[in-house]
């Protein structure tokens, strides 16, 4: 089967101050992955990013972590996609999702940003066709906008943070799915697993 992604692109801010927080989740899963081959992140102006090059199952993936904080990922998404002459179906965004509860990812073509900016820019961008890699951060409940940007620019409890890293290291365990086997293999592997305990606090929000 043909290698189905070319480009997997973790969102999240750069800086010290952001390293741990829920919004960077999907700078948490791009480590993970970089880490797990051997691979080191570099700085490229050109494309406003972090960059590096792995291998899943023999096949080459670029890594991208945007250095333009979330609300311009697009900017650096856009460069990307041009350099390398890769379309955006062929890519995968993974990104903190406020409608999962901690310990859930899914896969997902197309669609809307479901108010997350990262994915807001990048739609604004290049339009919706590329994959999202939704790794849950839970939700804070019914409230003012202010109160979800304190969320996501908070670390997780400490409740939340073993099913999150459960969740991302289980992701990364479907990527060489998805390129070996297809996207439905991957979702089947990523969405039967058990589903975790619903932390204290987290409102019924399990999309």
């Amino acid at each position: 089967m043909p290698q189905a992604i070319e480009l997997i692109v973790g969102l999240g801010n750069p800086g010290n101050e952001h390293l741990d927080t829920r919004h960077n989740a999907g700078f948490w899963l791009a480590d993970l992955l970089a880490r797990e081959a051997g691979a080191a992140f570099k700085r490229d102006k050109r494309l406003q990013s972090e960059i590096t090059d792995i291998l899943v199952g023999g096949d080459r993936v670029r890594l991208l972590k945007p250095q333009t904080y979330m609300n311009a990922s697009g900017r650096a998404v856009t460069a990307a996609l041009s350099y390398f002459k890769i379309a955006p179906e062929r890519m995968l965004v993974a990104h903190d999702e406020l409608d999962l509860v901690p310990g859930r990812a899914q896969l997902k073509f197309d669609g809307g940003h479901g108010g997350h900016n990262g994915l807001r820019d990048i739609i604004a961008c290049i339009g919706s066709a590329f994959w999202r890699l939704r790794l849950g951060i839970g939700h804070p409940g019914p409230g003012q906008r202010d109160q979800v940007v304190n969320y996501v620019l908070h670390r997780p409890t400490t409740e939340q943070l073993e099913p999150m890293l459960d969740a991302i290291a289980a992701a990364a365990e479907a990527i060489p799915v998805f390129l070996s086997k297809g996207p439905e293999r991957a979702k089947n592997q990523l969405h039967s697993r058990g589903k975790p305990a619903r932390l204290a606090g987290d409102p019924v929000l399990d999309a």
